[in-house]
């Protein structure tokens, strides 16, 4: 492993992914994202969606001119259901043509692979999570390792991510996932206090299993309030519950003692996720990622 670690910013921090790009006419181009994470001084940037950074060469010179690198990639897959997921393989194969066509950079990208989800899935308690059998952990845990051994024969290590929405959740889910497969993981700060996990405690129990980063900080009354009144999962990004890090709830600065006493080396990908700015606040979020940027700085990183 890289004894490097590198900071990164994502497209979902200026609203754009997925569920807006294509769909949402204030959806901020690629090319000016690329801008805003390199001005306020990060090292690279996740991908977003397959083309929205660029294509092929473009995305390469792209990257280049702006002294960035690719930390990932993100693709959700049916791990239990075996047709879906061998048409899934082949955009993960996409995927990693891309990775490919980006160059090199002093920090692997990492393929980014969550259970599929859905952003209209009720938050819930972790006790009140539905339980699986040992033959559908199984059956889920096989798909991962299909995926897992596709990553390696391109010569990618992947990282799993535990997701709001998606099958794995919570603490004891995630547990699960890691004592049946080889897969490492990508700790989620935010992603894990919704689900009333504990980040700092996270890289004590599986800090040689985390090979990826994404951190966040959160307004947790806001995340209580949502999950005890079972909000969609959407709502966390509606009501931006999600903030600059160091202005949320999330003991940011101890997460990151912890990280470097564990020995972490690799991609810091902060991710603010928000729905589409618009107006002042996409302004704001322009100086959100200034201020994530100067706090990681300020702890060292």
């Amino acid at each position: 492993m890289t004894s490097a670690v590198l900071v990164a910013n994502a497209p979902c921090s200026y609203g754009a992914w997925e569920g807006t790009i294509g769909t949402d006419p204030l959806v901020p181009d690629g090319v000016e994202v690329l801008e805003q994470v390199a001005n306020a001084g990060y090292s690279g940037i996740d991908l977003g969606p397959v083309g929205y950074l660029g294509d092929g060469a473009s995305l390469a010179e792209r990257l280049r001119e702006r002294d960035l690198g690719l930390a990932g990639g993100y693709l959700e897959m049916t791990f239990d259901e075996p047709r879906a997921l061998g048409e899934q393989l082949g955009e993960l194969n996409v995927l990693m043509d891309v990775f490919d066509a980006a160059g090199e950079s002093r920090v692997a990208p990492k393929p980014t692979l969550a259970g599929a989800g859905s952003p209209s899935a009720r938050l819930t308690r972790p006790e009140y999570r539905p339980r699986r059998s040992d033959d559908e952990w199984r059956r889920f845990a096989d798909g991962v390792s299909e995926a897992l051994g596709a990553c390696r024969s391109r010569g990618y290590e992947p990282t799993f991510h535990h997701h709001v929405g998606s099958p794995i959740e919570t603490t004891e889910e995630i547990e699960r996932l890691l004592s049946l497969t080889e897969v490492a993981l990508c700790l989620d700060t935010g992603h894990l206090a919704v689900c009333g996990g504990d980040p700092v405690q996270a890289i004590r129990d599986w800090g040689e299993r985390i090979n990826h980063v994404h951190i966040k900080d959160a307004d947790m009354a806001a995340v209580d309030a949502l999950v005890v009144s079972g909000a969609e999962v959407d709502e966390l990004w509606r009501q931006e519950v999600f903030t600059p890090l160091g202005q949320g709830e999330l003991d940011c600065e101890a997460f990151l003692r912890e990280l470097r006493t564990a020995g972490y080396a690799g991609w810091i990908v902060v991710e603010q996720d928000i729905l589409v700015p618009r107006g002042v606040r996409a302004v704001r979020a322009q100086s959100d990622q200034q201020r994530s940027r100067a706090f990681l700085r300020g702890n060292g990183f």
